[in-house]
């Protein structure tokens, strides 16, 4: 489910974490980045679950009203369109889902007004009002409405936001995140889900069971750990013109990552990780950053391929 993108992030995260610990424990820092890999699979299903404890409290509100004193027509003949929401029900009636909400002991039973404020934001949208009212009834159009109720919505409902930052320090950093592969999951979502298939996991698995993003998210962090202070200095030395001192500490931790994975990753092709580091470097360091991490790793990967540091393999990668 997490791209290699994703990961890289979260080792990232896990390594500057680690670095500013004072570094205590290579075992213990690989436990802490995949317990907070796990988390964020745990706030996917929290967030999955959310949606579907809001179609349940609208259901109730509906056989509610019903039994009032003086119900009207619309009590009486309510518009079912929401709370038979056929992506909802599929993922409500899938035994993945049931099984991974008792795994994390998830229950909204005392958190039912923290639903009724976000059914009644929903309620009370544009976008609720046109979905309810569409002649558009299919598969199609619940689930572009679920996936709208995920990006928009959990997105402005800063309530939803505080109450799992108050339930766990690894969901904070991660909320936007989870709404990104939500949307993603129900994307790709259709009506052949059923109440057997198998919710995504958070790792990719190849045909042959191995699990190579595992195994990838392992290695990267301890190689980075492990060859820290060398990469330091080959950085230092291609600097001579910065003091160490100077390079802001989330580019040295990003060039370092590229350079572990340019040497111990023999199938990522060169530009791959090149790329890849150059872009995350945008969003998690200074404005420079991408320049300056362009410019280090350009320059170390033409030293390294020349003193055969870089050997890639497989098709395509052997001229690298």
């Amino acid at each position: 489910m997490l791209s290699r993108r994703h990961l890289r992030v979260k080792v990232l995260q896990a390594l500057y974490a680690y670095f500013q610990s004072g570094g205590d424990g290579l075992d213990r820092g690989e436990k802490q980045l995949l317990l907070s890999i796990n988390k964020l699979y745990e706030l996917f299903i929290y967030q999955l679950s959310f949606l579907v404890e809001t179609v349940r409290f609208a259901e109730q509100r509906i056989e509610e009203n019903k039994k009032k004193h003086f119900p009207t027509a619309d009590d009486l003949n309510p518009n079912l369109r929401f709370v038979n929401n056929r992506v909802l029900r599929l993922i409500a009636e899938n035994a993945d889902f049931q099984k991974k909400e008792r795994l994390y002991k998830i229950n909204w039973g005392q958190e039912q007004d923290l639903v009724r404020r976000y059914y009644y934001m929903l309620r009370e949208s544009e976008a609720y009002a046109k979905y309810m009212e569409s002649d558009a009834d299919s598969f199609n159009a619940d689930r572009k409405f679920v996936m709208l109720a995920a990006e928009k919505y959990f997105t402005e409902f800063e309530l939803l936001q505080s109450f799992y930052e108050e339930k766990s320090i690894f969901f904070v950093d991660d909320y936007h995140l989870v709404t990104y592969l939500l949307v993603k999951f129900l994307k790709h979502l259709d009506s052949d889900f059923g109440p057997s298939s198998p919710l995504p996991d958070i790792f990719r698995t190849a045909q042959d069971e191995t699990n190579e993003d595992l195994l990838f998210v392992k290695k990267l962090f301890r190689e980075t750990i492990l060859n820290s202070v060398e990469y330091e200095q080959i950085i230092a030395d291609s600097t001579s013109n910065w003091e160490k001192e100077r390079i802001a500490t989330m580019d040295m931790l990003i060039i370092k990552m590229a350079l572990a994975e340019l040497i111990y990753f023999p199938f990522i092709p060169v530009k791959v990780s090149l790329n890849e580091y150059i872009d995350i470097s945008k969003y998690f360091s200074t404005a420079r950053s991408k320049v300056f991490v362009n410019g280090i790793l350009d320059k170390l990967i033409h030293e390294f391929k020349a003193s055969g540091k870089i050997v890639k393999q497989g098709r395509g990668l052997l001229d690298e």
